[in-house]
């Protein structure tokens, strides 16, 4: 479990993000630093759609992409409206903020900081990942998704 206390931040633009200002933001954060895990927040973009009389059906969405990320090719699953950050400390955020007046130029958003992640296993999480699941995974997981959160290498 992580038991010590690290400052969390959620980025909220005032609308939903096309796969190349996500792209362009991630990219830009990265070379920042001091991030230690970071979720993407919005609504699902499922692979086939999954009610109605198309159930199954293929479900060709332009958001739905492979994105570049600190040097990792990263599947977008979820058009992005929110980004939570948790930082190694409170340094690197008059640089996001100034990442974030860099990319958010045509529409405003906002910045917020307190505490947006679980820090402690939730029922969850041990459900899914058992008694010796990874710390950087802890209160980030979607008990409906089949995968895995991504670890990008390139952050710490």
């Amino acid at each position: 479990m992580t038991e010590a206390i690290y400052p969390q931040c959620k980025i909220v633009p005032a609308r939903l993000l096309k796969p190349e200002t996500v792209e362009r933001f991630l990219n830009e954060i990265c070379k920042v630093g001091g991030i230690r895990r970071m979720v993407l927040n919005g609504p699902r973009l499922p692979v086939t759609i999954p009610d109605g009389p198309a159930r199954g059906v293929p479900n060709p969405h332009e958001s739905r992409r492979v994105i570049r990320v600190a040097g990792s090719d990263v599947e977008l699953q979820v058009q992005v409206g929110t980004f939570i950050l948790e930082l190694e400390d409170k340094t690197p955020i008059p640089a996001l903020k100034e990442a974030c007046d860099r990319i958010f130029t045509d529409f405003p958003y906002h910045f917020l900081e307190g505490r947006f992640m679980k820090s402690a296993m939730s029922l969850v999480d041990y459900a899914k990942y058992g008694p010796t699941m990874d710390e950087k995974i802890i209160g980030i997981t979607d008990p409906r998704s089949k995968g895995c959160p991504i670890i990008l290498q390139g952050l710490k």
